[in-house]
C-alpha cells in the first residue's frame, strides 16, 4: 500500500496553521481588551466561549456599563462579541443590561 506524499503534506500543513493558532486565553484577552476600548467601559469577564465552523471565536463578555454604590447596585451588560482566529474583533452587540446584584430567574 502506497501513501501519498500529497496527503502527507496535507496533514502537516493543517498542523501547522493549528500550531500558529493562539492559545484560547490569548484570544479572550484581546477581545476583552479591544471591546473595553470601543465602548470606554470596562470589560469584566467572560461568561461564555466557542469556536465556530469557520474559526471564527464567539464569546459573551460581561462589562461594567454604570458603576454605582453599593456595588451591587452598578449595572453590567452582556455582549455576544465574534472575533477572528486570533481574538481580533468583527463584531458585538449587547444582549442584556442587568444590576450586579441580581440573578436570572431561570
Amino acid at each position: 500500500m502506497a501513501h501519498s506524499s500529497e496527503s502527507g503534506t496535507e496533514s502537516k500543513a493543517a498542523q501547522t496553521e493549528k500550531e500558529r493558532q493562539p492559545p484560547v486565553a490569548e484570544v479572550i484577552r484581546t477581545a476583552m481588551e479591544q471591546l473595553a476600548l470601543l465602548l470606554n467601559q470596562p470589560a469584566e469577564a467572560v461568561s461564555s466561549c466557542g469556536r465556530g465552523e469557520d474559526g471564527d471565536w464567539h464569546l459573551t463578555v460581561e462589562v461594567l456599563e454604570l458603576q454605582r454604590v453599593p456595588d451591587t447596585m452598578s449595572l453590567l451588560a452582556s455582549y455576544e462579541v465574534e472575533a477572528d482566529h486570533s481574538g481580533h474583533l468583527i463584531g458585538y452587540r449587547r444582549t442584556r443590561r442587568y444590576e450586579r446584584g441580581r440573578a436570572d430567574r431561570r
